[in-house]
């Protein structure tokens, strides 16, 4: 139980009246006679709010949020009670949130419910607790007040962002090029799959007659292909410490995981193989291409608790780990961020190695940070210095963007928060133009 401010400002009240009585005396027993009476209205206050009132309340929120994707959060209160309520509801939060301040007032009338909610934007993939839901209750009078607990610690995970991909099952690429009048091609590589078996005629070729299958028959059959229709798409990951940097909250990595998560669902759509891969020091997780159902579930898992590290990124591994794991040349669509040209130069065997074998794009982040200072106005010598490093590092950044062209690797730089957008946007023009076998 808690005493509010009401009773200490009616107490003081009758103080007041009591030191008035040294003036004059008949005060004195007023004053005395309404600090009886604050006294039984306090006592009449806790008798109602322990004996009479009754309330419940529950959290409404989802068990899966999504990162960086704003959600509603809603605490339901019932008063069932036969008495009008004030009720301050104070939710606990996760603390890794820092949302300290999670109070809200609602006036309930007898038997009857309020909710009053907040907004969440979670920037950390994770597990996440949340404490309970604490009521503090008070009734007309408000001399006391009432600490009810309800709804105990529940948890809530909180996915890279799937809100998007039910945005784009309303209109993905694949539709709207259609709607265009985009013709679609049908032949994209030169391999084959297993369509069916049938009856050997003239001209067919010996080379794919199903033995097995011919003597059931007591005739020749032969298996027929069709010209494989998917290309394999990989989204690589780096774990690396430059993936720390981060955007409006978010770090690139996270940004990153949001772009492969919608770029294997618009794969998959568009009836290619999305598989995973992500590193750092070491070669970490891998998902084989697939566009079998269940595959972005499996997709979405292995990004769910995904973290970045504080270890130099190691190329050399990756290479060595794909070229034994992947043996269809496939499009390998690299997130990674690059401090210099200097250190691109490093990796640049790699990634040749990579871009030998397979269809290699790299995908790493303009500084958005680094705009904002070229385009203010220098007034000072520290103003033009920070100016002059902010050109020097967008000018290697064109430069990376360059020296990749000349090696024959494809290349975007994409601010952080347009990340997913650019992503698909250059998928689908490389698989227009037919150059992802």
């Amino acid at each position: 139980m808690f005493l509010r401010r009401s009773f200490y400002l009616y107490m003081l009240i009758a103080v007041f009246v009591i030191a008035s009585g040294m003036l004059w005396p008949v005060l004195y027993s007023v004053g005395l006679l309404l600090c009886v009476l604050v006294v039984a209205m306090l006592i009449a206050d806790v008798v109602v709010l322990y004996a009479v009132a009754h309330v419940r309340a529950q959290r409404e929120c989802g068990e899966v949020l999504s990162l960086g994707e704003q959600s509603r959060v809603l605490v339901r209160v019932s008063n069932d009670s036969p008495l009008w309520l004030r009720i301050e509801v104070t939710d606990e939060a996760p603390v890794e949130w820092q949302m300290r301040h999670l109070s809200m007032m609602l006036y309930v009338p007898a038997r009857m419910a309020a909710h009053a909610g907040y907004d969440i934007r979670p920037t950390r993939r994770g597990l996440y607790t949340y404490g309970s839901i604490r009521l503090f209750l008070s009734t007309r009078l408000g001399l006391a007040e009432r600490r009810v607990t309800a709804e105990q610690a529940r948890q809530v995970s909180v996915y890279p962002s799937f809100v998007k991909l039910d945005r784009a099952s309303l209109a993905t690429p694949h539709d709207t090029m259609r709607e265009q009048g985009t013709r679609r091609r049908r032949k994209i590589g030169n391999h084959t799959e297993y369509e069916q078996i049938k009856e050997y005629v003239q001209g067919d070729d010996y080379r794919h007659i199903n033995w097995k299958a011919s003597a059931r028959r007591h005739q020749l059959m032969v298996n027929v292909y069709e010209d494989e229709k998917s290309q394999q798409v990989y989204c690589v990951i780096d774990k690396g410490r430059l993936m720390q940097q981060a955007f409006a909250g978010m770090t690139i990595m996270d940004y990153s995981i949001n772009a492969a998560l919608m770029l294997s669902y618009v794969a998959i759509r568009r009836d290619d193989r999305a598989g995973l891969a992500t590193f750092a020091a070491d070669f970490d997780t891998f998902v084989p291409a697939s566009r079998q159902n269940g595959q972005m579930q499996r997709i979405m898992n292995s990004l769910y608790r995904q973290e970045t590290t504080f270890e130099e990124t190691d190329y050399a591994v990756l290479c060595s780990c794909l070229q034994q794991r992947v043996n269809r040349r496939s499009l390998m669509v690299l997130f990674t961020s690059f401090a210099s040209l200097s250190q691109l130069r490093r990796q640049l065997p790699y990634l040749r190695q990579l871009n030998r074998r397979h269809r290699l794009l790299v995908v790493f982040f303009a500084d958005t940070d680094l705009a904002q200072v070229i385009a203010d106005p220098a007034e000072s010598a520290d103003d033009y210095a920070r100016r002059l490093a902010a050109e020097q590092m967008e000018y290697e950044k064109q430069m990376i963007v360059s020296l990749l062209s000349q090696q024959g690797i494809y290349s975007l730089l994409s601010a952080p928060q347009s990340l997913t957008v650019d992503v698909i946007n250059k998928y689908i023009d490389m698989k227009r133009i037919n150059i992802l076998s």
